[in-house]
């Protein structure tokens, strides 16, 4: 089977041969690192002045980047027979389908594409919809009101002569309800439109420190140099926020102002040119344990990292305390992974390290390595048993053939298609089939 090169496959590895950064390109093209990552992942299309901006950058012809576009319809289709678990006989023919059936093949590629995006959106609601305060008080107070209306209306409606004074009572409740719902449909439309606004926000602590974070990029130089002063920057970011958010805010810079001392920034620049996001190779560069290497990598700034890393920290129960999510491997709030991620099943072998590539439901385009393990926290005190934290570190992995086993993990239970998977805690809405039976 041929090697798909998508136009974004094909920028990466020019900036590659040319000793590029993914920040240094995204500059001479006048986009953020984010974005750029993106097309290179082929996550987003390119063309008109911005594909020659970027080829001018790396000094090709436009034209080299989109030879062979064709192959973005044939990666489509293999990513939905993929998705679809079709045997390797199939895939084999992706090519005759799409010689033969050019339309047909189009039509279903554009199917593949819609049905990633509504994926997505599905993630978002259903995280949304899990973890959202105010959106759970707004659906509570509506059925509360229309079960109110529906107890005076039948009322109302049962046989027999109800008294004058009852039925104005009655009719004067099921008003007021009324007016009442629809004040608070009326304000939880409003509330769904304002998406980009701050009412869309939770306000659970955790979600305020992941905003204070994905604000500024998971990078702080106020806390780079040695005389960094945790309760100015705490002071300067925690404007706004709440007092558990706060509080939260100032254990996280505390450690990483710790981290920071530990790896210079200009060290840390240094290890990774010479070995990449590999967390072994920095804790041995610099001494450390592997937790403290992999929160080191996830706070390092976009300019020094060849690629993005994600990173998850969740405490002995499994709650998620610490997330930096990537495009291509969401994290959900407040807990609530999946079962099968290395994160989790390091709480089960204390000190071991797990490594294992994953590949995310719905995603059969993107895989990651996990790193995970699971280190005591605070001091020992004897007959007391030991706290744990579990960190993972989330790289991306390129897809190509080979003889590591890849596994199929999910995001959540709920929206996650794998029907016959042992740590299901719960049906899929993504699948019609019934729950398999234990």
């Amino acid at each position: 089977m041929p090697r798909d090169t998508l136009t974004g496959s094909r920028i990466r590895e020019r900036r590659v041969m040319t000793g590029l950064k993914q920040s240094e390109l995204a500059k001479r093209a006048d986009i953020s690192p984010s974005y750029l990552n993106l097309i290179e992942h082929n996550r987003r299309r390119i063309g008109g002045k911005l594909l020659v901006d970027i080829a001018h950058a790396l000094g090709v012809e436009p034209g080299s980047l989109t030879e062979g576009a064709e192959t973005a319809l044939l990666a489509n289709l293999r990513e939905a027979a993929t998705s679809a678990e079709m045997p390797e006989a199939e895939l084999a023919r992706v090519e005759e389908f799409a010689g033969r059936f050019p339309g047909w093949a189009g039509l279903l590629a554009d199917s593949q594409r819609k049905i990633e995006t509504l994926q997505h959106s599905v993630e978002a609601l259903t995280d949304r919809l899990t973890h959202d305060p105010h959106l759970a008080a707004s659906l509570h107070e509506m059925l509360s009101t229309v079960t109110a209306i529906r107890s005076a209306a039948s009322i109302l409606a049962e046989p027999g002569v109800i008294e004058p004074e009852w039925q104005r009572r009655f009719n004067r409740n099921i008003y007021e309800d009324s007016a009442r719902l629809a004040d608070t449909s009326r304000s939880l439309a409003q509330y769904l439109e304002e998406s980009d606004s701050e009412a869309s926000e939770t306000n659970a602590p955790q979600d305020e420190l992941d905003a204070v974070f994905q604000k500024v990029g998971f990078h702080l130089p106020a806390l780079e140099t040695p005389q960094a002063d945790v309760d100015t920057v705490a002071a300067d970011l925690g404007q706004g926020l709440s007092q558990a958010a706060k509080w939260l805010l100032q254990r996280t810079l505390v450690r990483y102002r710790t981290d920071a001392r530990r790896m210079p920034l200009s060290d840390c620049a240094d290890a990774v040119a010479a070995s990449g996001s590999d967390p072994f190779a920095l804790a041995a560069r610099f001494g450390c344990d592997l937790a403290s290497a992999m929160r080191r990598l996830a706070h390092l700034p976009e300019d020094i990292l060849p690629d993005p890393v994600g990173l998850a920290i969740c405490d002995g129960s499994g709650v998620t305390t610490f997330r930096k999510p990537l495009p291509e491997f969401p994290l959900p709030r407040l807990g609530a992974g999946c079962a099968l991620w290395p994160l989790y099943r390091a709480l089960a072998r204390p000190m071991m390290v797990h490594v294992a590539v994953m590949q995310q439901s719905a995603r059969a385009a993107a895989r990651h390595r996990g790193f995970a393990i699971s280190q005591p926290i605070g001091q020992a005190v004897a007959g007391e048993d030991v706290l744990f934290e579990s960190h993972m570190l989330i790289v991306p992995e390129p897809k190509r053939d080979t003889s590591e086993t890849v596994r199929r993990v999910g995001l959540t239970c709920r929206i996650c298609p794998h029907p016959d998977c042992d740590a299901r805690r719960e049906p899929s809405i993504m699948v019609a089939s019934a729950p398999r039976k234990l």
